[in-house]
C-alpha cells in the first residue's frame, strides 16, 4: 500500500493555474521514474502484516489471492493507462472522473479519496504499527494504552506538519529510503532456506474464502494510481504513462509473490501464527534476533513515514475544498507563521484518531479497500465514457486493444470483489454518498446566491 499519497488538492490548484494562464508545470518525469514512484507509493504497511492473514485463510494456495489482486490491478491500470494518456492534466483519478461525468462525480470521488481511502488507510496502518510495538512492549495491547499511543502519534505528526512542509516531507523521504532494501535482502536470503513440503497444497479453498481474503489483501495493492496525480509533469504522457504503469505493476506483483513464497516456504503453517509481525518472524528465523529487530524497526519507520506523508498531503484536499466553498471556511485558514493549512491538518488528524481507536487493522483495511475499489470502478466507467466524448483528443493516445472487453472485465471483477463486503458496509457507503450529494448541492446553492448578491 502506498502510503505517501499524492495530494489531490494540489492537483486542483494546478488545474486552476493552467486555466488562469499562470506558469505551466514542467514535464520532466519519465516512464522509469513513474514506475518507481508507483512502486514506492504501493509497497508500504500492508506487506509487513498481510502474509500471515492470507496464509491463515488460504495456506499454500495464497498465491491465488495475489494473482487475483494482480489481475484486477492490471485490468484497472490498463484503464488508467488509456484515460491517463488522453487526460494529461495533473489530477489523476479525480481529473479523469470529473472530465467524464462532471463536477459532482469529481467531488464524490475526491471526498471518498481523502476520507474513505486516505483516512481509513492511516487508521489501519497505525493499528498495525501498534501491534508491532506491542511485541516489544506488551502494554500496547491494552485498549486504553493504544488510544493514548494513537493520540501521541497523530498529535506529534500533526505538530510536525503544521510547523511546515519541509519538516513533513523530509521525514517521509527518509522513511521511504529505509523500507525497501531490507525486504529485498530478506527475499534473497530466504530463497535458499525454503522447505518444498511447506508449499504443497493439500486442500483447495472455497470461492467465498478466496474472495474475502482477496478483498483484505487488496489493501497492499492500493497506491499505484496515485503516481498519476502528477500526469501534468510526465514527459510524453501518451507513451510513458502506459509504460510506467506496466513496469510498476510487474515489479509490485513480483515482489509480493516472492515475499509470500519465501515466508510460507520457510515458516510453513507457523506463518499464520505470527499475525502481528510475520516478516519480522521470518527474519528472526533466517538471520536470528537481529534480523527480526531490523525488520521490526524498518516496519515501524516505514509506517511512520507513510502516516507523515499522508498528514503532509491529504489535508490539502480539505483546504482546497474549503477554498471552493465545498467545506467549512475555517478549513481554508493558513497559519500566520508557518504558512500551512493548520485547521485542515488538525481536523484530518482528529478524524483519523477516531477511526483508529474504533477498529482494528482487518476491519479498517476492508473499508479502505472497498473505498478505493469504488474509485477504481469510477475510473473504469470513465474510460468507457471518454471513448464517446468527441471533445477529448484521441490522437496519439494509448487505447486498450479488444474494444470494451478489458473495461467490462474490470467492472465485473471489481463487482465480484465488492460483493464480499457486508450489508452494513453497503448501507454505510450508500448513506455516505447521499449525504455528500446533499452537501454538494447545498453548497452549490449557497454559492450561487452569494454570486447573485455580489
Amino acid at each position: 500500500m502506498r502510503r505517501e499519497k499524492e495530494d489531490y488538492s494540489v492537483c486542483c490548484v494546478y488545474l486552476k493555474m493552467q486555466k488562469n494562464n499562470e506558469p505551466a508545470l514542467k514535464r520532466e518525469i519519465g516512464a522509469t521514474a513513474l514506475a518507481l514512484n508507483g512502486i514506492n507509493l504501493t509497497i508500504g504497511a500492508g506487506i509487513f502484516v498481510l502474509p500471515a492473514i492470507v496464509s491463515e485463510n488460504l495456506g499454500p494456495a495464497s498465491f491465488i489471492a495475489y494473482l487475483l489482486c494482480g489481475l484486477l490491478v492490471i485490468l484497472i491500470m490498463l484503464c488508467f493507462a488509456e484515460v491517463g494518456s488522453r487526460i494529461t492534466t495533473t489530477g489523476g483519478a479525480y481529473a479523469y472522473v470529473e472530465n467524464a461525468f462532471g463536477p459532482l462525480a469529481g467531488f464524490l470521488m475526491n471526498t471518498l479519496f481523502w476520507f474513505g481511502f486516505c483516512c481509513l488507510s492511516d487508521a489501519a496502518v497505525i493499528n498495525v504499527l501498534t501491534d508491532m510495538i506491542a511485541i516489544w512492549l506488551p502494554a500496547f495491547s491494552i485498549p486504553y494504552a493504544r488510544v493514548i499511543f494513537f493520540t501521541a502519534v497523530y498529535g506529534l505528526l500533526c505538530v510536525i506538519n503544521i510547523r511546515g512542509v519541509k519538516h513533513g516531507s523530509a521525514f517521509a523521504v527518509t522513511a521511504t529510503i529505509l523500507k525497501l532494501t531490507p525486504l529485498i535482502l530478506l527475499v534473497l536470503i530466504g530463497l535458499f532456506s525454503i522447505s518444498p513440503h511447506n508449499l504443497v497444497i493439500k486442500t483447495w479453498p472455497g470461492i467465498k474464502n478466496i474472495g474475502e481474503t482477496s478483498l483484505v489483501l487488496f489493501f497492499a495493492f492500493m497506491g499505484t494510481e496515485s503516481a498519476l496525480s502528477v500526469s501534468g509533469e510526465i514527459k510524453n504522457p501518451k507513451k510513458n504513462i502506459p509504460k510506467g504503469i506496466f513496469m510498476a505493476i510487474t515489479g509490485i506483483l513480483l515482489m509480493y509473490l516472492l515475499i509470500q513464497f519465501v515466508s510460507l516456504g520457510v515458516l510453513g503453517d507457523q506463518l499464520s501464527t505470527f499475525k502481528d509481525a510475520p516478516l519480522a518472524s521470518l527474519a528472526s528465523k533466517l538471520i536470528g534476533p537481529v534480523g527480526g529487530t531490523i525488520i521490526l524497526i524498518t516496519s515501524v519507520v516505514s509506517m511512520l513515514g507513510m502516516l507523515s506523508g499522508d498528514i503532509l498531503a491529504t489535508p490539502r484536499i480539505l483546504f482546497a475544498a474549503s477554498k471552493d466553498k465545498l467545506l467549512p471556511e475555517f478549513l481554508g485558514r493558513v497559519h500566520p507563521r508557518f504558512a500551512t493549512p493548520y485547521w485542515s491538518i488538525i481536523v484530518y488528524c482528529g478524524v483519523g484518531l477516531i477511526f483508529a481507536s474504533s477498529g482494528g487493522f482487518k476491519q479498517l483495511a476492508v473499508l479502505a479497500s472497498s473505498s478505493v475499489l469504488i474509485i477504481y470502478l469510477a475510473v473504469v466507467l470513465a474510460t468507457i465514457r471518454l471513448r464517446y466524448k468527441k471533445d477529448i483528443a484521441e490522437k496519439g493516445s494509448f487505447k486498450i486493444p479488444g474494444g470494451l472487453i478489458i473495461p467490462i472485465l474490470a467492472t465485473i471483477t471489481i463487482g465480484w470483489f465488492l460483493s464480499h463486503i457486508t450489508k452494513d458496509e453497503i448501507k454505510g457507503f450508500a448513506v455516505f454518498f447521499v449525504l455528500l450529494t446533499v452537501i454538494y448541492f447545498l453548497r452549490k446553492g449557497f454559492k450561487k446566491k452569494e454570486d447573485s448578491s455580489s
